[in-house]
């Protein structure tokens, strides 16, 4: 994989050379430490209240440490995200601080060296002693050290447009047939039922992960050799998907992950399978439509998806102090306080927030963990390498699109991990 990886980085070298440097660049003159920090959203014209409060937090750093480090924000769309952080570590202008998955993504920066080891900076001043628990960093972890801090914790869940269930006579679904029943009921009253991006191939392979998880596809197994794809499991789970997406918008093979979130708080469908990550998104670009936003856990399951964002420093990084207090500013109380009471995600650190100052969405969120019985993560990111995740995520999206049959889809997985991962 790391080898993979590599090969990727250099063949993006060349498109580095459209984007503008973003390396660390110390003005020696004035003596401020200038760093960067590298984000999947423009700042400057975001309507997401998660994003506006990572503004704010920059801006904070910047006020607090002026005349001593300053951060630059480079940002593009998430869609495009990793392959231009990647052009940028091939040009050798890696940004100093950089937001990434956990899981196996995290593991293409770990791997070759390009994600510097925060042990020593998070033992400073009882730092990681402010972080809900050890548990927090599990996915971040590799030979014991670790490679990333976490910002917030969100699930992946239902949301649902409470006026349309009770116009069209709907309930709540708990199984998947109450789920497929929904839908009929919402169809035949002339709402769209259902909004998901498949051009975004990560949000359908999400409710995939979902349905292989109802019918008890052990990625573990599978990854070992000790299972296979073609057990039935995930022709099973692909079949699903198929009658799922029956009621799904008609452009959605084509619609981002922001036209289909736009579409659930336009009031143009009544369910957007998402994660709770979009609360701030929704209450953001239409405020008025939280009264009227509930969230139910993906129906048919025990456990939730559930992730978060984190931070990784570039290990070549020529102000690792100045690029750690800036870390430390997004898990602070301020930070985190914010991430409840305004984003809606949930903090990792201990501090206590208003919980009658946070999005009504929040409280829903919360009462699915608390009554799941555990979690997973995205299937794109719990398989052996991004790459496999990757496959996973196409195969998805060949089914939805009728490119590939279940039980083909279910062989062409088979055939990719024999190949791959095993």
């Amino acid at each position: 994989m790391k080898k993979k990886f590599l090969a990727t980085v250099l063949a993006a070298t060349m498109a580095a050379s459209l984007f503008t440097g973003c390396g660390s660049s110390a003005s020696e003159n004035s003596g401020v430490e200038e760093i960067t920090w590298m984000f999947w959203d423009d700042l400057n014209a975001t309507e997401d209240l998660i994003s506006l409060g990572y503004k704010d937090t920059i801006d904070r750093f910047n006020k607090d440490y002026e005349g001593q480090y300053h951060v630059n924000v480079v940002t593009t769309n998430l869609e495009e995200y990793y392959a231009k952080l990647n052009a940028l570590v091939a040009a050798g202008d890696a940004p100093d601080v950089f937001i990434v998955s956990p899981g196996p993504n995290l593991t293409d920066y770990v791997e070759p060296g390009i994600a510097a080891p925060l042990d020593d900076y998070l033992a400073q001043d009882g730092w990681k002693d402010t972080f809900t628990s050890d548990a927090v960093f599990s996915q971040m972890t590799y030979n014991d050290q670790i490679y990333a801090v976490p910002l917030n914790t969100a699930a992946a869940c239902c949301f649902y447009n409470t006026e349309m269930f009770e116009d069209a006579g709907v309930e709540v679904p708990t199984n998947w047939d109450e789920m497929l029943d929904a839908c009929d009921k919402l169809q035949s009253k002339g709402y769209t039922p259902i909004t998901i991006s498949a051009g975004t191939a990560w949000c359908l392979s999400m409710v995939a992960g979902y349905l292989c998880e109802e019918e008890g596809v052990d990625l573990q197994a599978l990854a070992d050799g000790s299972a296979s794809w073609e057990d039935g499991k995930l022709e099973a789970a692909a079949t699903k998907l198929t009658e799922l997406s029956k009621y799904f918008q008609p452009t959605a093979a084509g619609d981002t992950n922001d036209v289909a979130t736009a579409n659930f708080y336009n009031g143009d469908a009544a369910i957007l399978i998402q994660g709770s990550w979009a609360i701030g998104q929704i209450n953001g670009e239409n405020p008025d439509f939280e009264s009227k936003c509930g969230v139910f856990q993906f129906p048919g399951t025990d456990r939730i998806i559930a992730k978060s964002d984190s931070l990784a420093m570039s290990s070549t990084t020529k102000h690792p102090e100045a690029c750690a207090a800036l870390m430390k500013y997004f898990t602070d109380e301020t930070s985190q306080k914010y991430t409840a009471e305004v984003g809606g995600k949930i903090p990792v650190t201990t501090v206590e927030y208003d919980a009658d100052k946070a999005p009504a969405q929040l409280a829903y969120v919360m009462d699915i963990f608390e009554n799941s019985k555990g979690t997973f993560g995205f299937y794109n990111e719990s398989m052996p390498s991004t790459e496999t995740g990757a496959h996973f995520d196409d195969t998805m999206v060949a089914v939805f699109l009728g490119d590939m049959t279940p039980a083909e889809a279910a062989k062409d997985m088979e055939d990719y991990y024999n190949a791959n991962c095993r």
